[in-house]
Order: structure tokens, then sequence, then C-alpha cells
């Protein structure tokens, strides 16, 4: 008997159907992660405003910024744990409701004095760990053969730090300095009202029983934690560098002025978080660790070419974009990695663990580049220094995570093709 054919859009035999309902979870979950990472940064844009205003030295400034940045990412740790046991249904509306405390007293009285912003910096990292509540709720929601596209989607929610860029200045100029807390604030409260009322765990959830100390450690062991981290601190880490550092670069290194500067560190921005899901479907099609190999070589390419210090016309520009672009993609396809190797009770810890190395992995190089400046006058060794950190990155994943994902069943080839659809966990990884 003739089987009717297959129309070009109709799922791969043997393909799992994506519901409606998970398209939602997944719509909310990245409105949720933008609204967080919108909170997580608002200080940074204000930094030059409060050390004229507050009279700070350069290190109070960098330690202003810093602080949310530092403890955003290592508290993704416990709160990624938090939601392997909870379920994002519980964690997404109580992370966006504890971050309005912080962002209104920051709003109201916060900002008028250096310990006031330390103490509202601090708890302001609440909203940096919206990412590991969202990857595990997200992955639990779409068969393997659509998570990578799935979770690349959710990181595109990472454009809120573009969104705190481009309005927060703004906003005092047009207000006061409390305006955009005031605004955020009100955005949150809507947000966890929503979540609270419409977000839902995926059906089947595997929930942990053991003490999250036990959980945690058994993390600790599995290879992918350890693997996808190594991966994150430079595509993660060097997009988050970027996005700090861009527009001091800009401005010492060409002349710029602080608007052009900021504007061109915006495009920066909006390339690589539109590549972030187009690395993420790009995994789902041809393996992530393809992806990452191609991305970790157009950054190798991109930090050497800009080392020369190339006129902003058009080599330097072609470089800023080609490296935003493989940064974005390179961390859409490190997630990609995590939803295919990690087993599924235990996602939102390694989540937790490879975003604080993504966040951590942002935080030193800005240091390194004001300071290898300070010394030579030139940017020329900080860049170098990324390219030998993108190409040691390149070869480790052509050798020891393709090894890895071969030995967990899964090659880098398409799921199409029928091959990595096997559903062994990331324990036998090395």
């Amino acid at each position: 008997m003739l089987q009717p054919s297959r129309k070009k859009d109709d799922p791969p035999a043997g393909a799992t159907p994506v519901t409606s309902r998970a398209w939602l979870m997944l719509a909310l979950a990245t409105i949720g992660f933008a609204v967080n990472f919108w909170a997580w940064a608002l200080l940074s844009p204000l930094g030059p405003r409060f050390k004229d205003v507050l009279e700070l030295s350069s290190f109070q400034q960098s330690l202003l910024v810093a602080v949310p940045v530092v403890v955003g990412s290592l508290g993704r740790i416990p709160v990624g744990a938090l939601t392997d046991r909870f379920g994002g249904r519980v964690m997404f509306p109580l992370v966006s409701a504890a971050t309005i405390v912080p962002v209104l007293y920051l709003g109201l009285s916060g900002h008028s004095s250096l310990a006031g912003l330390l103490i509202g910096g601090f708890f302001l990292g609440i909203g940096g760990t919206a990412f590991a509540v969202g990857v595990p709720l997200v992955s639990a929601w779409f068969p393997p053969e659509r998570r990578g596209l799935a979770i690349g989607v959710f990181g595109a929610g990472m454009g809120g730090t573009a969104i705190s860029a481009l309005t927060t200045v703004k906003l005092v100029d047009a207000g006061s300095t409390s305006t955009p807390f005031l605004i955020t604030a009100a955005v949150l409260a809507a947000y966890a009202v929503a979540a609270a009322l419409l977000l839902r765990d995926a059906p089947g959830r595997t929930v942990p029983t053991e003490p999250l100390a036990r959980r945690l450690a058994a993390t600790a062991k599995l290879g992918i934690t350890w693997q996808a981290s190594a991966l994150y601190a430079v595509t993660f880490g060097g997009y988050v560098a970027f996005s700090v550092y861009l527009p001091t670069y800009l401005k010492t290194g060409y002349g710029l002025t602080q608007a052009d500067a900021a504007n061109r560190m915006a495009g920066f921005v909006l390339l690589a978080v539109a590549m972030r899901p187009i690395g993420g479907w790009l995994s789902d099609r041809i393996g992530p660790v393809r992806v990452l190999a191609a991305s970790l070589a157009v950054v190798v390419a991109g930090a050497v070419a800009q080392s020369f210090t190339p006129a902003l016309a058009p080599v330097g520009t072609l470089a800023f974009l080609a490296m935003a672009a493989a940064l974005g993609a390179g961390s859409g396809a490190t997630f990609a990695l995590v939803a295919l190797l990690t087993p599924a009770n235990k996602v939102g810890s390694v989540t937790g663990m490879v975003g604080a190395a993504g966040g951590l992995g942002g935080f030193l190089p800005p240091l390194l580049m004001g300071s290898l400046y300070g010394a030579y006058e030139s940017y020329a060794i900080g860049l170098a220094l990324l390219a030998v950190v993108a190409a040691v990155a390149l070869g480790y994943t052509v050798t020891g995570v393709r090894i890895a994902v071969h030995g967990g069943n899964r090659d880098s080839r398409t799921p199409r093709s029928g091959h990595g659809r096997g559903h062994r966990t990331a324990g036998t990884t090395a």
C-alpha cells in the first residue's frame, strides 16, 4: 500500500510533536528572563553618573558594576538546584518578586551613597539567577530534537541587558534617578503575577529527592558540567566582557564619543542575542560540536584581526560583528549540548553551574584589558590572549567534547539523519 507523501515542513518521522502550550511556556520564560536581566543590568549604564555625583574612584565604580554580576552568576548554582526540586512554576515568580525589593530600594534611597548602591547591587544579583530557572523549565517542555532551538530562543532573553543600556540613562534624563527603577519594578511585579497564573511545569517532570548538597556534589561529578562550563566561560563570558567593556575600548582606542560607542555596543549586543537561537537551531540540525567549533574559529580569527587595531571601517567593525555573531551562536550551542547530555532531573543544577561559569568568565577580561592598556597603552595583548583562549577552547571542542558526545551515543550529525536520538544520560561522559 502506498504511503501518503510527507510535506516538506512536516516533522521528521519519529519526532515528538511540540504542543502549543510548550511554545507558550517558552514565550513566558523568555519574557521573564529578559525582564529579570533588565533589572540585573540597571546599575551599569548609570556607573559614570554615580562616579561623578558620589565622587567615586575607578575601582569603586568597577566594584559597583561587578557586584550584581558576581552575585547573579554564583547565585545560579543554588537557584538551579532549587528549580530541579520545586520547578520553574514556583521559582520564576519567586525570583521576579524577590528582585523587586532591591530595585525599589535602589530607586528610592539606595542610590544616594556608595554603601547603599553596593547593598542594593548585592541583592540585585537575584535577577541574574533567572537564567538557571528558565533552562530546565524550557528543556522539560521540548523533545530532544527541538531543545537546541527552544533553549536558544530562551537565551535571547539576555537582550534584557540591551533594554537597560538603551533606556536607563534616557529615563533618568527625562525624569529622575528613581524613574528607571520604578518602571522596572512595575514590570517585574506584572510579570511575577502573570507567571504565577500562567506558568506550568512540563507533565511528568522528574523531581529529585536527594538533599541539595548531595545533588550539587553529584552534579559536580558529571563530565558535561565541566565541559559546558569551560565553553560557556569563553562564549557567554566573551559576550558579557564585550558588552561591558566595548564602549570604553571604542572611546579609548578609536576616539569615539560616548554616545557613538554606546550605540555600537548596542549593535554588538543585539547581533549576539539574535544569533543565540540560531546557534541552538543549527545545533539541532548539525550538532552542537560543529556549531561550537565554527563559532570558536570565527572568534579566533576576529580577535587576531582586531589585535592589530585596524581601521574601524570596515575591518574593525567586521571583526567585532563577526565575533558578536559567533559568541551568540556559541552560547546557544553550549546549552544545546547541556540539553543533549544532561539527565533530566539535573538540568537545573548543571545549568546553574554552567551559567555561573559564563557570568564569571565575563568578569575578569574587562579588568585585564584595563590593566594592560594602563601598562602598554594598547589593547593588542588582551585581544591576542582572547585569540589564544578561544583557540584552546576550539581544540578542546573537537577533541574532548566530541569524544564525550560520541561516548554518550550522540554524534554531531543532525537528528534527522537518524543519529543522536538515544536518551543516554550524561553520566556516561568523561
